[in-house]
């Protein structure tokens, strides 16, 4: 059976608290993981929330701060002691790959796993698998960073009553998926499209085209809501966004699943995200995220 979950490893953004962790998030798509920025403790973060070192297939860094990727380091290590059988894809923007490799031979160990690099250098697909596109957006930060989109491609979904109308039933329904005829009938006589679904995962940015091209049409957007509406200024001046301009970015893209993270340390009261959120005139669901919890992705519609 197939899994389409988010495991959230930590939320905290520069500074980690007692609740929260440094970033760290695991996208687990049917039979694959991606891991999205590592940050210091992502490694301890992962036992506890059930994540083994095989379930990683990708490692998608958004940007060399701290919070965002000093985890690499035991990542790429534990990797390498549990020898991980199959082949794993790191991406990281190219501008930063002397922190990357500072980060993958941190300390001596032993390599037995075929680590691929294949770093970020502009707009564009990364990865075509038989299950998603993997693409990736330019932000605006004061280091360059970019964010990562999964769009599964689309399928159909065959209707019984037109089906029936035809008289098809049986192998005669493989056969037509198959074949996409049936003498006279076509697979567009029997069925439709069936949208595949869309994830976004978007870290420290201000608003920029890349954040909405990302959001477009998700399922599930992760989003990083550093400050309150009342710190835009501060939001801006550090490259960030706020709870409100991630829940009007959601609500213009259409999203399905908003989940808010990477809080500043400066806030106590969580909800007041969501408030804020909820205030730009998001809709949908919306999950303020917190260290260790599981995000299904929305079923289909």
């Amino acid at each position: 059976m197939s899994v389409r979950e988010l495991v959230v490893l930590g939320t905290a953004s520069q500074v980690p608290t007692r609740h929260r962790n440094h970033n760290g998030y695991l996208l687990r798509w049917d039979g694959e993981g991606l891991l999205f920025d590592p940050g210091e403790g992502t490694q301890r973060q992962m036992l506890r929330a059930g994540v083994a070192a095989h379930d990683l297939h990708r490692i998608c860094v958004t940007h060399f701060h701290g919070d965002h990727s000093l985890g690499l380091a035991g990542v790429i290590q534990r990797i390498n002691l549990d020898r991980v059988p199959h082949e794993i894809t790191a991406h990281y923007p190219r501008s930063g790959q002397r922190f990357f490799d500072r980060l993958r031979y941190a300390t001596a160990y032993r390599e037995t796993v075929a680590l691929t690099e294949a770093p970020v250098a502009a707009d564009g697909v990364l990865a075509t698998t038989s299950g998603y596109r993997l693409e990736a957006r330019k932000l605006s930060h004061p280091v360059e960073s970019y964010g990562y989109r999964l769009v599964e491609p689309d399928g159909r979904r065959m209707l019984p009553e037109r089906l029936a109308a035809h008289g098809i039933k049986g192998p005669d329904v493989g056969r037509i998926q198959r074949e996409g005829f049936l003498g006279d009938v076509t697979l567009d006589d029997v069925s439709e499209v069936r949208r595949g679904q869309r994830f976004a995962f978007v870290m420290d940015t201000r608003l920029c085209e890349g954040v909405h091209a990302l959001a477009e049409g998700c399922d599930l957007l992760v989003i990083e809501s550093t400050f309150l509406d009342e710190d835009v200024q501060l939001a801006a001046d550090h490259g960030h966004l706020t709870a409100g301009q991630a829940g009007a970015v959601a609500r213009d893209a259409g999203v399905r699943h908003l989940v808010l993270t990477h809080f500043s340390q400066r806030y106590s009261d969580p909800e007041e995200f969501e408030r804020q959120a909820r205030a730009a005139g998001f809709e949908g669901e919306l999950t303020v995220a917190h260290d260790l919890q599981r995000v299904p992705v929305p079923k289909r519609q």
